[in-house]
């Protein structure tokens, strides 16, 4: 049986609202996207990708982690990274053929991914600190 502390807790709670924060931000049809002047930055939008997908890659680890033995963490943030970038992907046909002024962007994609390998190598980092 597992006994959830109140953090873990938390860590769903975070995971899960993460993804759906991510999920909406990436539903918003292009002409409602806000005009903040950020957008000359070059490639800023795959800085944000690279940040949410990072960010969501984390808190899931983080939440998936307490389920698991040790030994079976290591591939555990790997599967989760793979899920995040299949996610990321299937999320870019959604814009492509659901989401009004958004387009499928294979860049988008790649983003996401460095940014599910930043969220996993800083669990891992964290995660190696915290056990020793």
């Amino acid at each position: 049986m597992i006994s959830y502390k109140k953090s873990h807790i938390r860590d769903w709670i975070f995971a899960i609202l993460w993804g759906g924060l991510v999920t909406v931000l990436l539903c918003i049809p292009g002409n409602n996207l806000p005009e903040t002047g950020l957008d000359k930055i070059p490639f800023f939008d795959k800085y944000v990708h690279i940040g949410l997908f990072a960010v969501l890659t984390f808190s899931w680890c983080v939440a998936l982690f307490n389920l698991k033995r040790r030994d079976a963490a290591s591939m555990l943030v790997f599967k989760v990274a793979v899920i995040i970038v299949v996610y990321g992907t299937a999320m870019e046909f959604v814009q492509k053929y659901l989401v009004a002024m958004r387009s499928f962007d294979i860049t988008d994609i790649l983003a996401d991914a460095v940014g599910a390998l930043l969220g996993v190598a800083i669990f891992r980092r964290l995660n190696i600190v915290a056990s020793h």
